[in-house]
């Protein structure tokens, strides 16, 4: 590996550089989302909310941000598709708290006993 570096460098011009080393971080699932869907698709039949407005509601609700342009500050929020699989699980772990406690629908996951039959209903 030190000699796959050093080939590297070699073919700098001279210069300052940056190096940044990140953990890669996967983005969120499939399964992620379609779990996130099939919840929605839950809270539509039981609120009569649509899906696409629950989706919009739990993404200004917990995936806000603040961007600062200058001297102002802006809050927006982002969608789902931007997150990782950690980003993801927190998003649902919230999304199934709220609905359970503000709507007072469980949201099981698929490792859950009553997964299933949630499953068949809702699918």
């Amino acid at each position: 590996m030190d000699a796959d570096l050093d080939a590297v460098f070699a073919t700098l011009q001279n210069g300052e550089y940056v190096i940044t080393i990140a953990r890669r971080q996967s983005k969120r699932t499939l399964a992620q989302n379609d779990l996130l869907w099939l919840w929605l698709t839950c809270i539509e039949s039981e609120t009569g909310t649509p899906k696409d407005d629950a989706y919009l509601y739990y993404c200004k609700k917990f995936l806000l941000k603040r961007v600062t342009m200058g001297e102002r500050v802006e809050v927006v929020y982002q969608t789902s598709s931007k997150l990782n699989t950690a980003q993801m699980t927190e998003f649902l772990d919230k999304i199934q708290a709220d609905a359970a406690s503000e709507l007072g629908i469980q949201l099981p996951k698929p490792d859950d006993r009553y997964w299933e039959s949630f499953f068949n209903e809702y699918h």
